[in-house]
């Protein structure tokens, strides 16, 4: 079983950031989708800002949506670790 989407944000280099309701983060890069089938509708800049959480997944106000399971097992999960964030300067 997959956890829903709770949050989405949309950047302007088309990707996503999501929490999902377990807690986990993550990073959605829908470039590669954009020449594909309906994905076309939101290859416009204005189009894929308009993204929203739907149920348990994302949905476009122009009718495009992810199935909840790829939404997941696709994103990049963003490190919890705050060793990733720290910079050691020796003097």
């Amino acid at each position: 079983m997959y956890p829903s989407v709770k949050e989405v944000t949309p950047h302007d280099d088309f990707t996503l950031s999501l929490r999902f309701e377990n807690g986990e983060e993550g990073i959605l890069d829908i470039k590669p989708l954009l020449h594909f089938g309906v994905f076309q509708r939101i290859r416009d800049l204005g189009n894929f800002m308009r993204v929203r959480v739907s149920f348990d997944t994302i949905q476009w106000d122009c009718g495009v949506d992810l199935d909840p399971e790829y939404v997941y097992g696709k994103s990049k999960k963003e490190s919890t670790d705050q060793q990733d964030d720290i910079m050691t300067i020796s003097v």
